[in-house]
Protein backbone atom coordinates (compact mmCIF):
# COMPACT_ATOMS: atom_id res chain seq x y z
CA UNK A 1 0.00 0.00 0.00
CA UNK A 2 1.34 3.48 -0.88
CA UNK A 3 2.29 5.99 1.82
CA UNK A 4 -0.33 8.35 0.42
CA UNK A 5 -3.20 5.87 0.83
CA UNK A 6 -2.01 5.02 4.35
CA UNK A 7 -2.04 8.71 5.26
CA UNK A 8 -5.53 9.07 3.81
CA UNK A 9 -6.78 6.24 6.00
CA UNK A 10 -5.10 7.76 9.04
CA UNK A 11 -6.70 11.12 8.33
CA UNK A 12 -10.13 9.54 8.16
CA UNK A 13 -9.57 7.67 11.41
CA UNK A 14 -8.29 10.75 13.28
CA UNK A 15 -10.38 13.59 11.86
CA UNK A 16 -13.60 11.84 10.91
CA UNK A 17 -15.90 12.51 8.00
CA UNK A 18 -17.06 15.89 9.30
CA UNK A 19 -13.55 17.32 9.47
CA UNK A 20 -12.70 16.21 5.97
CA UNK A 21 -15.97 17.54 4.63
CA UNK A 22 -15.24 20.89 6.27
CA UNK A 23 -11.92 20.96 4.41
CA UNK A 24 -13.73 20.52 1.13
CA UNK A 25 -12.92 16.80 0.74
CA UNK A 26 -15.49 14.22 -0.37
CA UNK A 27 -14.17 10.85 0.84
CA UNK A 28 -15.71 7.60 -0.40
CA UNK A 29 -18.13 6.18 2.21
CA UNK A 30 -16.01 3.05 2.64
CA UNK A 31 -13.06 5.13 3.85
CA UNK A 32 -15.22 7.09 6.25
CA UNK A 33 -16.90 4.16 7.89
CA UNK A 34 -14.04 1.67 8.26
CA UNK A 35 -10.71 2.85 9.68
CA UNK A 36 -7.71 0.82 8.54
CA UNK A 37 -7.09 -1.15 11.71
CA UNK A 38 -10.75 -1.98 12.21
CA UNK A 39 -11.00 -3.14 8.58
CA UNK A 40 -7.83 -5.19 8.99
CA UNK A 41 -9.28 -7.07 11.94
CA UNK A 42 -12.73 -7.47 10.47
CA UNK A 43 -11.49 -8.68 7.07
CA UNK A 44 -9.25 -11.27 8.69
CA UNK A 45 -12.05 -12.44 10.99
CA UNK A 46 -14.58 -12.66 8.18
CA UNK A 47 -12.23 -14.66 5.94
CA UNK A 48 -11.01 -17.02 8.64
CA UNK A 49 -13.92 -17.20 11.01
CA UNK A 50 -17.35 -18.79 11.44
CA UNK A 51 -20.00 -19.44 10.31
CA UNK A 52 -18.50 -20.32 6.93
CA UNK A 53 -17.50 -19.10 3.48
CA UNK A 54 -20.55 -16.89 2.93
CA UNK A 55 -20.71 -13.13 2.36
CA UNK A 56 -24.00 -11.25 1.95
CA UNK A 57 -25.73 -14.59 1.62
CA UNK A 58 -23.55 -15.91 -1.21
CA UNK A 59 -20.70 -18.45 -1.10
CA UNK A 60 -17.17 -17.17 -1.65
CA UNK A 61 -13.80 -18.77 -2.31
CA UNK A 62 -12.08 -18.44 1.07
CA UNK A 63 -8.76 -19.83 -0.17
CA UNK A 64 -8.48 -17.24 -2.94
CA UNK A 65 -9.59 -14.43 -0.66
CA UNK A 66 -7.07 -15.40 2.01
CA UNK A 67 -4.27 -15.55 -0.56
CA UNK A 68 -5.21 -12.18 -2.02
CA UNK A 69 -5.57 -10.31 1.28
CA UNK A 70 -2.41 -11.85 2.72
CA UNK A 71 -0.62 -9.90 -0.01
CA UNK A 72 -2.22 -6.72 1.39
CA UNK A 73 -1.88 -7.29 5.12
CA UNK A 74 -5.63 -7.99 5.31
CA UNK A 75 -6.40 -4.32 4.69
CA UNK A 76 -9.10 -3.10 2.26
CA UNK A 77 -8.01 -2.78 -1.35
CA UNK A 78 -10.82 -1.31 -3.43
CA UNK A 79 -11.79 1.70 -1.31
CA UNK A 80 -8.70 3.52 -2.56
CA UNK A 81 -8.99 2.15 -6.10
CA UNK A 82 -12.47 3.19 -7.28
CA UNK A 83 -11.54 3.47 -10.97
CA UNK A 84 -9.91 0.05 -11.01
CA UNK A 85 -12.85 -1.48 -9.16
CA UNK A 86 -15.30 0.07 -11.62
CA UNK A 87 -13.35 -1.31 -14.58
CA UNK A 88 -13.25 -4.79 -13.08
CA UNK A 89 -16.93 -4.74 -12.10
CA UNK A 90 -17.86 -3.93 -15.68
CA UNK A 91 -15.60 -6.74 -16.92
CA UNK A 92 -17.37 -9.23 -14.65
CA UNK A 93 -20.78 -8.03 -15.81
CA UNK A 94 -19.62 -8.68 -19.39
CA UNK A 95 -18.90 -12.33 -18.56
CA UNK A 96 -21.59 -13.36 -21.03
CA UNK A 97 -19.25 -12.25 -23.83
CA UNK A 98 -16.99 -15.14 -22.76
CA UNK A 99 -19.90 -17.59 -22.65
CA UNK A 100 -20.01 -17.38 -18.85
CA UNK A 101 -22.94 -16.71 -16.54
CA UNK A 102 -22.20 -13.45 -14.70
CA UNK A 103 -24.31 -14.85 -11.85
CA UNK A 104 -21.37 -17.12 -11.02
CA UNK A 105 -19.50 -13.98 -9.98
CA UNK A 106 -22.09 -12.20 -7.77
CA UNK A 107 -23.62 -10.17 -10.62
CA UNK A 108 -26.78 -9.38 -8.64
CA UNK A 109 -24.81 -8.14 -5.63
CA UNK A 110 -22.47 -6.13 -7.83
CA UNK A 111 -25.42 -4.26 -9.31
CA UNK A 112 -26.59 -3.23 -5.84
CA UNK A 113 -23.21 -3.13 -4.14
CA UNK A 114 -23.85 0.37 -2.77
CA UNK A 115 -26.32 -1.21 -0.34
CA UNK A 116 -23.73 -3.58 1.15
CA UNK A 117 -21.84 -2.98 4.37
CA UNK A 118 -18.25 -1.78 3.79
CA UNK A 119 -16.68 -5.14 4.61
CA UNK A 120 -19.22 -7.13 2.59
CA UNK A 121 -18.68 -4.70 -0.26
CA UNK A 122 -14.93 -5.21 -0.12
CA UNK A 123 -15.12 -9.00 0.02
CA UNK A 124 -17.77 -9.35 -2.69
CA UNK A 125 -15.73 -7.21 -5.07
CA UNK A 126 -12.59 -9.24 -4.44
CA UNK A 127 -14.34 -12.60 -4.68
CA UNK A 128 -16.05 -11.58 -7.92
CA UNK A 129 -12.79 -10.44 -9.48
CA UNK A 130 -10.79 -13.45 -8.26
CA UNK A 131 -13.44 -15.98 -9.29
CA UNK A 132 -13.83 -14.43 -12.73
CA UNK A 133 -10.06 -14.36 -13.25
CA UNK A 134 -9.87 -18.00 -12.15
CA UNK A 135 -12.68 -18.97 -14.55
CA UNK A 136 -10.92 -17.30 -17.48
CA UNK A 137 -7.54 -18.77 -16.53
CA UNK A 138 -8.51 -22.41 -16.01
CA UNK A 139 -12.25 -22.70 -16.60
CA UNK A 140 -15.36 -22.17 -14.54
CA UNK A 141 -15.55 -25.97 -14.36
CA UNK A 142 -11.95 -26.90 -13.45
CA UNK A 143 -10.69 -30.47 -13.46
CA UNK A 144 -11.71 -31.13 -9.85
CA UNK A 145 -15.36 -30.48 -10.77
CA UNK A 146 -15.39 -32.72 -13.85
CA UNK A 147 -15.64 -36.44 -14.45
CA UNK A 148 -12.62 -38.71 -14.10
CA UNK A 149 -12.37 -39.00 -17.89
CA UNK A 150 -12.09 -35.22 -18.44
CA UNK A 151 -8.75 -34.18 -17.00
CA UNK A 152 -7.38 -31.54 -19.37
CA UNK A 153 -6.11 -28.52 -17.47
CA UNK A 154 -3.82 -25.53 -18.15
CA UNK A 155 -0.73 -24.81 -16.15
CA UNK A 156 -1.00 -23.33 -12.64
CA UNK A 157 -1.57 -19.59 -12.27
CA UNK A 158 -1.50 -17.36 -9.21
CA UNK A 159 -4.86 -15.64 -9.58
CA UNK A 160 -4.25 -13.37 -6.58
CA UNK A 161 -1.06 -12.07 -8.19
CA UNK A 162 -2.84 -11.72 -11.53
CA UNK A 163 -5.54 -9.57 -9.92
CA UNK A 164 -2.89 -7.39 -8.28
CA UNK A 165 -1.18 -6.96 -11.63
CA UNK A 166 -4.49 -6.08 -13.27
CA UNK A 167 -5.35 -3.53 -10.58
CA UNK A 168 -2.01 -1.85 -11.16
CA UNK A 169 -2.35 -1.74 -14.94
CA UNK A 170 -3.70 1.03 -17.15
CA UNK A 171 -6.67 -1.16 -18.17
CA UNK A 172 -7.59 -3.61 -15.39
CA UNK A 173 -10.48 -5.16 -17.34
CA UNK A 174 -8.29 -5.91 -20.34
CA UNK A 175 -5.61 -7.41 -18.10
CA UNK A 176 -8.09 -9.82 -16.51
CA UNK A 177 -9.70 -10.72 -19.85
CA UNK A 178 -6.23 -11.50 -21.23
CA UNK A 179 -6.24 -14.59 -18.97
CA UNK A 180 -8.66 -16.20 -21.44
CA UNK A 181 -7.30 -18.29 -24.35
CA UNK A 182 -6.18 -16.60 -27.55
CA UNK A 183 -6.61 -19.62 -29.84
CA UNK A 184 -8.30 -19.30 -33.25
CA UNK A 185 -11.15 -21.48 -31.98
CA UNK A 186 -11.73 -19.29 -28.91
CA UNK A 187 -11.78 -16.13 -31.03
CA UNK A 188 -14.13 -17.66 -33.60
CA UNK A 189 -16.49 -18.98 -30.92
CA UNK A 190 -16.70 -15.55 -29.28
CA UNK A 191 -17.49 -13.99 -32.64
CA UNK A 192 -20.15 -16.62 -33.27
CA UNK A 193 -21.58 -16.00 -29.80
CA UNK A 194 -21.98 -12.29 -30.54
CA UNK A 195 -23.50 -13.06 -33.94
CA UNK A 196 -26.04 -15.54 -32.58
CA UNK A 197 -26.97 -13.32 -29.63
CA UNK A 198 -27.53 -10.24 -31.77
CA UNK A 199 -29.58 -12.08 -34.39
CA UNK A 200 -31.47 -14.56 -32.23
CA UNK A 201 -35.25 -14.28 -32.74
CA UNK A 202 -37.35 -14.66 -29.62
CA UNK A 203 -38.35 -18.24 -28.92
CA UNK A 204 -35.95 -19.77 -31.46
CA UNK A 205 -35.06 -23.04 -29.71
CA UNK A 206 -32.42 -23.99 -32.27
CA UNK A 207 -30.54 -20.71 -31.62
CA UNK A 208 -30.76 -21.28 -27.84
CA UNK A 209 -29.14 -24.77 -28.36
CA UNK A 210 -26.39 -23.39 -30.65
CA UNK A 211 -25.57 -20.75 -28.05
CA UNK A 212 -25.19 -23.45 -25.42
CA UNK A 213 -22.87 -25.43 -27.67
CA UNK A 214 -20.72 -22.34 -28.20
CA UNK A 215 -20.59 -21.54 -24.47
CA UNK A 216 -19.63 -25.12 -23.57
CA UNK A 217 -16.82 -25.20 -26.11
CA UNK A 218 -15.50 -21.83 -25.01
CA UNK A 219 -15.22 -23.48 -21.59
CA UNK A 220 -13.35 -26.45 -23.05
CA UNK A 221 -10.86 -24.05 -24.63
CA UNK A 222 -10.18 -22.65 -21.16
CA UNK A 223 -9.11 -26.12 -20.02
CA UNK A 224 -6.13 -26.03 -22.41
CA UNK A 225 -2.53 -24.84 -21.78
CA UNK A 226 -1.49 -21.27 -22.57
CA UNK A 227 -0.04 -21.29 -25.10
CA UNK A 228 -0.63 -24.59 -26.83
CA UNK A 229 2.57 -26.40 -27.90
CA UNK A 230 3.43 -25.36 -31.44
CA UNK A 231 4.16 -29.00 -32.35
CA UNK A 232 1.37 -31.32 -31.21
CA UNK A 233 -0.90 -34.19 -32.16
CA UNK A 234 -4.53 -33.18 -31.83
CA UNK A 235 -7.31 -35.77 -31.69
CA UNK A 236 -10.82 -34.35 -31.66
CA UNK A 237 -13.00 -37.27 -30.64
CA UNK A 238 -16.19 -35.42 -31.59
CA UNK A 239 -14.80 -34.87 -35.11
CA UNK A 240 -13.31 -38.40 -35.31
CA UNK A 241 -10.15 -36.90 -36.79
CA UNK A 242 -6.45 -36.49 -35.92
CA UNK A 243 -4.34 -33.50 -36.92
CA UNK A 244 -0.58 -33.02 -36.53
CA UNK A 245 0.51 -29.42 -36.01
CA UNK A 246 3.99 -28.16 -36.82
CA UNK A 247 4.97 -24.65 -35.75
CA UNK A 248 1.31 -24.04 -34.95
CA UNK A 249 0.11 -24.95 -38.43
CA UNK A 250 -1.70 -28.14 -39.55
CA UNK A 251 0.76 -30.40 -41.37
CA UNK A 252 -1.13 -33.72 -41.54
CA UNK A 253 -4.68 -34.95 -40.95
CA UNK A 254 -6.33 -38.34 -40.98
CA UNK A 255 -9.51 -40.08 -39.88
CA UNK A 256 -9.63 -41.99 -36.63
CA UNK A 257 -11.87 -44.49 -34.88
CA UNK A 258 -12.78 -43.53 -31.31
CA UNK A 259 -14.57 -44.99 -28.28
CA UNK A 260 -18.17 -46.10 -28.34
CA UNK A 261 -21.03 -43.86 -27.19
CA UNK A 262 -21.67 -45.79 -23.98
CA UNK A 263 -19.60 -45.61 -20.82
CA UNK A 264 -17.04 -46.88 -19.99
CA UNK A 265 -16.07 -47.30 -23.66
CA UNK A 266 -15.90 -43.57 -24.42
CA UNK A 267 -12.56 -41.99 -25.24
CA UNK A 268 -11.41 -39.72 -22.37
CA UNK A 269 -10.17 -36.12 -22.63
CA UNK A 270 -6.53 -35.89 -21.60
CA UNK A 271 -2.98 -34.91 -22.51
CA UNK A 272 -0.03 -37.27 -22.92
CA UNK A 273 3.32 -37.38 -24.71
CA UNK A 274 4.31 -39.68 -27.57
CA UNK A 275 7.78 -40.89 -26.62
CA UNK A 276 8.29 -43.69 -29.10
CA UNK A 277 6.68 -45.91 -31.73
CA UNK A 278 6.37 -49.70 -31.62
CA UNK A 279 6.64 -51.60 -34.87
CA UNK A 280 4.74 -54.91 -34.90
CA UNK A 281 3.33 -54.57 -31.39
CA UNK A 282 1.63 -57.47 -29.59
CA UNK A 283 -1.81 -56.77 -28.18
CA UNK A 284 -2.44 -57.53 -24.53
CA UNK A 285 -6.22 -57.72 -24.16
CA UNK A 286 -7.41 -56.42 -20.76
CA UNK A 287 -9.28 -58.77 -18.46
CA UNK A 288 -12.61 -56.95 -18.81
CA UNK A 289 -12.54 -57.30 -22.62
CA UNK A 290 -11.43 -60.92 -22.30
CA UNK A 291 -14.43 -61.69 -20.10
CA UNK A 292 -16.92 -59.76 -22.22
CA UNK A 293 -15.74 -60.76 -25.70
CA UNK A 294 -12.99 -63.40 -25.82
CA UNK A 295 -14.26 -66.03 -23.37
CA UNK A 296 -17.73 -66.27 -24.99
CA UNK A 297 -16.04 -66.84 -28.36
CA UNK A 298 -13.76 -69.52 -26.88
CA UNK A 299 -16.79 -71.32 -25.44
CA UNK A 300 -18.33 -71.47 -28.91
CA UNK A 301 -15.08 -72.13 -30.81
CA UNK A 302 -12.31 -74.06 -29.00
CA UNK A 303 -9.82 -73.15 -31.76
CA UNK A 304 -10.48 -69.40 -31.49
CA UNK A 305 -7.25 -68.61 -29.63
CA UNK A 306 -5.06 -70.65 -31.99
CA UNK A 307 -6.60 -69.21 -35.16
CA UNK A 308 -6.14 -65.67 -33.87
CA UNK A 309 -2.58 -66.27 -32.61
CA UNK A 310 -3.65 -65.61 -29.03
CA UNK A 311 -2.39 -66.92 -25.71
CA UNK A 312 -4.40 -66.95 -22.47
CA UNK A 313 -2.20 -65.56 -19.68
CA UNK A 314 -2.23 -66.65 -16.05
CA UNK A 315 -3.59 -63.29 -14.87
CA UNK A 316 -6.66 -63.61 -17.06
CA UNK A 317 -5.41 -61.37 -19.87
CA UNK A 318 -4.96 -62.56 -23.43
CA UNK A 319 -1.93 -61.71 -25.55
CA UNK A 320 -2.25 -61.62 -29.30
CA UNK A 321 1.09 -62.16 -31.05
CA UNK A 322 2.26 -59.42 -33.43
CA UNK A 323 1.46 -59.55 -37.10
CA UNK A 324 -0.61 -57.85 -39.80
CA UNK A 325 -3.85 -59.24 -38.32
CA UNK A 326 -3.09 -58.29 -34.71
CA UNK A 327 -5.54 -55.99 -33.00
CA UNK A 328 -3.05 -53.09 -32.83
CA UNK A 329 -2.04 -53.52 -36.46
CA UNK A 330 1.57 -52.80 -37.38
CA UNK A 331 2.20 -49.60 -35.40
CA UNK A 332 1.43 -48.38 -31.89
CA UNK A 333 2.32 -44.91 -30.63
CA UNK A 334 3.74 -45.15 -27.10
CA UNK A 335 2.09 -42.42 -24.99
CA UNK A 336 1.88 -43.55 -21.34
CA UNK A 337 -1.23 -42.26 -19.58
CA UNK A 338 -3.53 -43.20 -16.71
CA UNK A 339 -6.28 -44.37 -19.07
CA UNK A 340 -4.15 -46.84 -21.08
CA UNK A 341 -5.52 -45.20 -24.22
CA UNK A 342 -3.18 -45.24 -27.23
CA UNK A 343 -3.03 -44.32 -30.90
CA UNK A 344 -2.50 -47.38 -33.08
CA UNK A 345 -3.00 -49.08 -36.42
CA UNK A 346 -5.74 -51.63 -37.18
CA UNK A 347 -5.95 -54.55 -39.63
CA UNK A 348 -9.51 -53.56 -40.59
CA UNK A 349 -9.14 -50.58 -42.90
CA UNK A 350 -12.78 -50.65 -44.01
CA UNK A 351 -13.96 -49.10 -40.74
CA UNK A 352 -12.56 -45.70 -41.74
CA UNK A 353 -15.22 -45.47 -44.45
CA UNK A 354 -17.96 -45.55 -41.83
CA UNK A 355 -19.90 -42.41 -41.03
CA UNK A 356 -20.03 -43.49 -37.40
CA UNK A 357 -16.51 -44.48 -36.35
CA UNK A 358 -17.27 -44.73 -32.62
CA UNK A 359 -16.61 -48.45 -32.26
CA UNK A 360 -13.47 -48.87 -30.12
CA UNK A 361 -13.06 -49.53 -26.41
CA UNK A 362 -11.60 -46.05 -25.97
CA UNK A 363 -8.32 -46.26 -27.89
CA UNK A 364 -7.76 -44.29 -31.09
CA UNK A 365 -7.30 -46.25 -34.33
CA UNK A 366 -5.49 -44.19 -36.97
CA UNK A 367 -6.28 -44.49 -40.68
CA UNK A 368 -2.76 -43.51 -41.83
CA UNK A 369 -0.43 -44.49 -38.99
CA UNK A 370 2.59 -44.88 -41.28
CA UNK A 371 2.27 -41.29 -42.52
CA UNK A 372 1.96 -40.03 -38.94
CA UNK A 373 4.92 -42.15 -37.82
CA UNK A 374 7.10 -40.83 -40.65
CA UNK A 375 6.41 -37.23 -39.64
CA UNK A 376 6.98 -37.87 -35.94
CA UNK A 377 10.17 -39.85 -36.60
CA UNK A 378 11.24 -37.30 -39.25
CA UNK A 379 11.96 -40.13 -41.66
CA UNK A 380 10.68 -41.04 -45.14
CA UNK A 381 7.59 -43.23 -45.26
CA UNK A 382 9.66 -45.95 -46.91
CA UNK A 383 12.02 -46.09 -43.93
CA UNK A 384 9.05 -46.74 -41.66
CA UNK A 385 7.76 -49.49 -43.94
CA UNK A 386 11.19 -51.14 -44.02
CA UNK A 387 11.33 -51.15 -40.23
CA UNK A 388 7.93 -52.80 -40.05
CA UNK A 389 8.91 -55.36 -42.68
CA UNK A 390 11.63 -56.71 -40.38
CA UNK A 391 8.78 -58.49 -38.57
CA UNK A 392 10.06 -58.27 -35.02
CA UNK A 393 8.62 -56.09 -32.27
CA UNK A 394 10.87 -53.05 -31.94
CA UNK A 395 10.60 -49.72 -30.13
CA UNK A 396 11.86 -46.53 -31.78
CA UNK A 397 12.19 -43.34 -29.77
CA UNK A 398 11.07 -40.10 -31.37
CA UNK A 399 13.79 -37.50 -32.04
CA UNK A 400 11.63 -35.10 -30.04
CA UNK A 401 8.79 -36.31 -27.79
CA UNK A 402 5.53 -34.82 -29.04
CA UNK A 403 2.53 -33.85 -26.88
CA UNK A 404 -0.81 -35.35 -27.85
CA UNK A 405 -4.19 -33.92 -26.86
CA UNK A 406 -7.33 -36.02 -26.94
CA UNK A 407 -10.18 -33.51 -26.80
CA UNK A 408 -13.95 -33.48 -27.24
CA UNK A 409 -14.89 -30.34 -29.15
CA UNK A 410 -18.41 -30.16 -30.55
CA UNK A 411 -17.64 -26.67 -31.91
CA UNK A 412 -14.19 -25.82 -33.28
CA UNK A 413 -12.24 -24.16 -36.08
CA UNK A 414 -11.07 -26.63 -38.72
CA UNK A 415 -7.75 -26.60 -40.57
CA UNK A 416 -9.20 -24.15 -43.13
CA UNK A 417 -10.22 -21.66 -40.45
CA UNK A 418 -13.94 -22.45 -40.67
CA UNK A 419 -16.15 -22.84 -37.61
CA UNK A 420 -17.58 -26.36 -37.45
CA UNK A 421 -20.20 -28.03 -35.24
CA UNK A 422 -20.49 -31.73 -34.43
CA UNK A 423 -23.15 -33.79 -32.60
CA UNK A 424 -22.69 -34.33 -28.88
CA UNK A 425 -22.79 -38.13 -29.14
CA UNK A 426 -21.23 -38.64 -25.70
CA UNK A 427 -23.86 -36.32 -24.18
CA UNK A 428 -21.21 -34.31 -22.33
CA UNK A 429 -22.28 -30.82 -23.37
CA UNK A 430 -25.38 -30.78 -21.18
CA UNK A 431 -23.40 -31.65 -18.06
CA UNK A 432 -20.83 -28.91 -18.69
CA UNK A 433 -23.60 -26.41 -19.49
CA UNK A 434 -25.35 -27.05 -16.19
CA UNK A 435 -22.11 -26.50 -14.27
CA UNK A 436 -21.59 -23.22 -16.12
CA UNK A 437 -24.79 -21.85 -14.60
CA UNK A 438 -25.15 -20.39 -11.12
CA UNK A 439 -28.18 -22.63 -10.63
CA UNK A 440 -29.60 -25.32 -12.95
CA UNK A 441 -31.76 -23.63 -15.54
CA UNK A 442 -34.33 -24.48 -18.16
CA UNK A 443 -34.19 -23.27 -21.76
CA UNK A 444 -32.69 -19.91 -20.81
CA UNK A 445 -29.81 -18.95 -23.06
CA UNK A 446 -26.78 -16.75 -22.61
CA UNK A 447 -28.45 -14.41 -25.08
CA UNK A 448 -31.05 -13.58 -22.45
CA UNK A 449 -28.64 -12.73 -19.65
CA UNK A 450 -28.27 -9.08 -18.79
CA UNK A 451 -24.52 -8.59 -18.98
CA UNK A 452 -24.51 -4.86 -19.67
CA UNK A 453 -21.83 -2.91 -17.81
CA UNK A 454 -23.14 -0.62 -15.12
CA UNK A 455 -22.24 2.99 -14.48
CA UNK A 456 -24.25 3.47 -11.30
CA UNK A 457 -23.46 2.74 -7.67
CA UNK A 458 -19.70 2.96 -8.27
CA UNK A 459 -17.45 2.06 -5.36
Amino acid sequence: MSRRSTLARSAVALLGAGALAACGADPPPELVSVPARQADTELRDRIDGAPGPVVAGEPVNVALLRRFYARHGFEPVWATRPAQARSLVNAVLRAGDQGLDAGLFHAALLRRRATLSPVDHELILSDAFLSYADALARGAVPAERRGDDQVLTPGPIDVAAALDDAAGSADPAAAIEALAPATPTYRALRQALRRYRSGAPAGDSATTQRLRTIAVNLERERWLPRPLPADRVWVNVADERLTLYRAGQPAFSTRVVVGQDVEPEQSPEFRATIDAIFYNPPWVVPVDIVRAEILPKISQDPDYLTRNRMVLLANGEVEQLPGPEAGLGLIMFDMPNRFDVYLHDTPDKSIFKLGNRRISHGCIRVQDPVGLAALLMRQPVEAIRQGIAMGSTTRHELPTPTPVFVVYQTAFVDTHGRLQFRPDFYDRDAEVWQKLQRVPQGPRSVAQADNRPTQSGLP
